[in-house]
């Protein structure tokens, strides 16, 4: 028998939910029937299919406040939220500012703790609470070389993730997902084209790097009544991860 979770009348807010992984995840919570809330720094033409958009930065905890209280005015409720919003473009950390340390800091870890604070203080008003789920990275598992502040905030992430599904239970349970290496609209821009792309997806034990879907069906599953006991959880989606670099070094003599 095929299981399907079916998310009709939950009310679902995705950080980043524009493009990429985030879009994913906003897809596949519209298909399993939710009503689904994206927000970004910026407006956007064309909002994903079946969702409404809210200008919101994540960093600002004012913004924050007036996301949820939006969501709530026009859904009722927040049944799942889904802190996507993140990043960080390549910097030597021998050689980034403080400033540029501190913005990364701020989108990556501040920013979906403002959101869980929001999120949560709804859930924790119904009968039936809710479901956070952060997207963490690979890049807190391992060595983050030219992104290690971005790193480190993901680790932080997995810890919070940690504290606050202990804090918050029994009515709100919180989950994060490990990402690997994604293909996204940027993957080949990033990465230098197909044949960057295949060198690096070589490396990688499933032989490819994730479709975002594959990432959103994550988040789907931690988000619904299967996941009903699943909390302080952290789930790798990365592939297999990444063999130890000694292996590759031994193949290569």
């Amino acid at each position: 028998m095929a299981v399907q979770l079916d998310m009709a009348g939950r009310v679902v807010l995705v950080t980043g939910g524009t493009r990429g992984i985030g879009r994913a995840i906003a897809a596949a919570f519209v298909s399993a029937g939710a009503r689904v809330v994206t927000c970004a720094r910026s407006d956007v033409d064309e909002p994903a299919p079946g969702t409404t958009h809210v200008r919101c930065d994540v960093r600002d905890a004012e913004s924050v406040r007036a996301l949820v209280d939006r969501v709530l005015d026009q859904h009722g409720r927040l049944d799942v939220a889904v802190n996507n919003a993140g990043g960080a473009p390549y910097a030597k950390a021998a050689e980034a500012s403080p400033r540029f340390h501190g913005k990364v800091l701020d989108l990556n870890l501040t920013g979906p703790l403002l959101v869980a604070q929001a999120a949560n203080a709804a859930m924790q008003q119904q009968d039936t609470g809710g479901a956070i789920v952060n997207i963490s990275s690979i890049s807190a598992l391992r060595p983050s070389p030219g992104t290690a502040v971005y790193g480190a905030a993901k680790a932080g992430v997995d810890s919070l993730t940690r504290s606050l599904a202990v804090e918050w239970a029994p009515k709100v349970r919180v989950n994060s997902i490990n990402v690997g290496l994604c293909r996204t609209e940027l993957t080949d821009d990033h990465y230098g084209g197909d044949e960057g792309v295949a060198a690096i997806e070589r490396t990688i034990p499933m032989g490819r790097m994730a479709n975002p879907e594959e990432i959103a069906h994550v988040a789907l599953f931690l988000a619904s009544d299967l996941a009903s006991y699943v909390s302080g959880a952290a789930i790798e989606c990365h592939g297999g991860g990444e063999p130890p670099a000694f292996l590759f070094a031994r193949e290569r003599r």
